[in-house]
Order: C-alpha cells, then structure tokens, then sequence
C-alpha cells in the first residue's frame, strides 16, 4: 500500500517556550517534547525545519542578568554568548535520539541579494534532503533594526515560503485565537478557522513576554505572509508539542475523506487530553440497508488559516516579502491594468517618485489617480519636473498593488515619466530598457 504524504513542516518556538520568563532557566520538559515530536514526524516520513528563538534569554541565563537590557551592543553579545550554549541544548536533546541537526542563522540582508537567497533556500533543501532538522534562527549578533526580520514569526513564514512548505506551526501560549481576550472575557470564542485574513476579528492585546518580540500580532502578520505562500498555518499551544502530530493527521484526514462531511476542530471531550486524537462514530443520518460509519477526528483545539488557492512563491515571494523597498513609484490605473496582465511598466504610466533608490532596488508600486495636465499651471509642471519634491501630481488616497525592482535610478524616473518610450534616449541620453 502506498505510504502517507511526505509533508514539509516548520515549527516556530518563541522565547517563552524555550527559557523560563523570570529564572530564564531553559525548559527541559517542553523542549523534549519536541524533540521527540519533531523525531516522529521525522520517522514517518515528514520533513521538519525548527524556528527557535531563546539565544538572548539563554545569554542573560548564562551571564546572570535579571532583564534583557536596551543597549544594542549589549543585546548583541548575549546573543552571540546565548546562541551557541542553545545550539548546544538543541544538539544534545536530539543527539539522544540519534537525530542530526544543522544550525542555520538569517538576517533580512542574507535573502535580499538573489544569489544569497537561492543559496539559502538550496541549503535548506539539501539538509532535509539527507534527514537533516535544520534549527533556524535570526542572527541577533549582528542584526540591527534595518536588517531584522522584526521576530521570529515573520522569520518562520519566508522559511515555510523559501522550502514551499505544507505546515507552519506558531507556537504560543494560549491554544488558539480567541474573538476577545480569553483571560479576562470567560464569553470569549475561539476562532478555529481563518478562511480570509483580511477579514478577521480576533484578540490581539497578546504582547508578547518580556523576553520576546513578537506577539499575536505578528503571528497573524506571519499567518498572512505564509498563506499567500501556500502554506498551511497553524496557531496552537506550545505546551503540548504532541498536538503538532494530531492536527496534522486531522488536517489530512479531511483531505482523504472528501465525500464526508468536513468536522470543524474542537476541543477534545471533557476527560481527554488535548494531545489525544479522538474517534467518533456518527451513524448516516437515514439508516440504509449497507449503512457505514465513517471515521470523524476532533483534533486539540488551534486556530487554522486557509492557504491562497493561488500561492506566491520563489522569485515572486522574494520580491514582495524578502526586500525591503527604498523608495515608491506612483502609476496611473492604465499602467496598473497592463501589469496585472503581465506587461512591463512603461514611462507613460508612471505618475510619480518618492524616496531615493538606484537601479535594481526594490520600489513599492501605487496606483494613484492622475491629476489631468489641464489641471495644472505651467509653474507646478516646471516645479515637478526633476524632482520629487515638487507638488503632488496625483491626488486620492493610493493603494499599493504591489513591489518591483526598477532599471532605473529615482532621479531617471523622474526625468522620463510620463514621456513615451522613444523619448527615454533622447532625455537621458542612453535607454538601459523600455
């Protein structure tokens, strides 16, 4: 018989899951668990990357700091005192299980080079390729706000979307997301299934420990970025790291059964864990003479979001989440049609630029409305000819469709927008492109 799918899984672990909040002892329990998930999930034929943050709450350990500190430098070098004493406890943790892993460390300059990311992404392929856990993890020791990710969920979804990933784990403290604050609202509903981001109404006063970053927040921002990838992600809690084996099979029960009703997850009966994977069965609702009982898992309670039906992946996903833009150009609604069907973005339709950027940076891309040349007195032409400083040539709010990497410097687009492209030659003097 054929074996199950082998699946691609990225398990993120905030700081909170891996060191104690206020002794920053590490947890042993919780990371065990893991560990002897991520094996299993490993022996049954599945491929599992590990997101981990801690290294900052493993340094203050190491060093005897009661709080993470504000100097940068600082911050820094418990990193880089933490980092190796964490790799250590993950390599010794799995060493018992006879599982190799490999240490992986990002920054956001890492995968803004294309070259840099392909070599990333090819790593981590070879790694699971021979049976490898990779552990990755933001490099804090030389990070700094314009290079950082920002936290570790957003790390773990360009991850899911660098390996095309099937899952990506949030790990928390709380089991799902809730509609209000669970621990002061005793009304509050868990949300279960998130089919469209846009549209969600959850609790998010979650801030994150004193050690962290991140928050619920960011894991929705991460939600948002690893679905639009095609991945599957999942928002559960960390202290039953069993649970990770259990919706998985729920999610791909419902995936082999699509003649029975498809089960919303829930919680497990009063008097079961929530590791457990529950069997129920329900009679056919008008009994038949070859009646059937079909198998329903209720899985631990998580929170689902959907994947698009239509993922931005590989060059595309670099572009929109792996640069980070320098500047905006402005495109009248014309030019925005003929990229959204696949044409290129000619001078004509450019309407504006802000910031400074040079070729082959990252731009973003907004649609505004023209103000009509009739409209504007020869001094306002003259005034924003050259410069991107001059008055607005456009009015209405904007809406950002989306990123590009541009073949020409700000100032050139400036010079040239508008224009058609026989003119660029004449304006500049040479024509890198249309």
């Amino acid at each position: 018989m054929k074996g199950p799918k082998s699946l691609t899984i990225v398990i993120k672990l905030g700081t909170s899951s891996i060191v104690d909040e206020k002794t920053h002892e590490p947890l042993i329990d919780i990371l065990s668990l893991i560990v002897k998930t991520a094996v299993k999930l490993h022996k049954d034929g599945h491929k599992v990357i590990i997101v981990s943050s801690g290294a900052i709450g493993v340094g203050l350990r190491r060093m005897d700091l009661e709080k993470r500190p504000k100097y940068l430098p600082r911050i820094q070098a418990l990193a880089a005192i933490g980092q190796c004493r964490l790799i250590s406890l993950w390599d010794s943790l799995f060493g018992h299980l006879r599982q190799p892993i490999a240490q992986i460390l990002l920054t956001r300059n890492d995968i803004a080079d294309r070259t840099q990311y392909l070599n990333a992404q090819n790593t981590l392929a070879e790694l699971l390729e021979m049976g490898v856990i990779p552990i990755v993890n933001e490099n804090d020791t030389i990070a700094v706000t314009e290079i950082k990710f920002g936290d570790n969920d957003t790390l773990s979804a360009i991850t899911a979307a660098m390996v095309h990933a099937d899952y990506l784990f949030l790990m928390t403290d709380v089991d799902c997301l809730y509609d209000k604050n669970p621990r002061t609202n005793p009304d509050a509903k868990a949300i279960e299934v998130v089919e469209d981001i846009s549209t969600l109404e959850a609790d998010v006063s979650s801030a994150g420990s004193a050690l962290g970053t991140g928050g619920m927040s960011t894991k929705i921002v991460a939600a948002r970025l690893a679905t639009s990838a095609g991945v599957t992600t999942i928002i559960t809690r960390s202290s039953n790291p069993g649970n990770i084996d259990n919706i998985v099979t729920y999610i791909q029960s419902l995936k082999t059964t699509p003649h029975s009703t498809t089960p919303q997850p829930s919680s497990p009966p009063s008097g079961t864990t929530s590791s457990a994977t529950t069997l129920l069965n329900e009679p056919l609702s008008r009994p038949t003479a070859s009646l059937r009982l079909e198998p329903v898992l209720i899985a631990p309670l998580h929170t689902r979001f959907i994947p698009s039906p239509q993922p931005i992946r590989d060059r595309y996903f670099w572009l929109l989440h792996g640069l980070a833009p320098h500047g905006t150009v402005y495109i009248d609604a014309g030019a925005h049609r003929a990229l959204e069907n696949k044409a290129g973005l000619l001078p004509v339709g450019v309407v504006d630029v802000d910031g400074t950027f040079a070729q082959q940076e990252a731009v973003r891309l907004v649609v505004v409305d023209r103000i009509p040349r009739s409209s504007l007195s020869p001094t306002t032409s003259l005034l924003s000819n050259g410069s991107n400083h001059g008055p607005k040539l456009w009015e209405g709010p904007g809406i950002e469709v989306g990123r590009a990497l541009v073949n020409y410097s700000a100032a050139e687009i400036m010079r040239i927008k508008g224009v058609r492209s026989a003119e660029i030659e004449g304006l500049l003097g040479y024509a890198e492109s249309e």
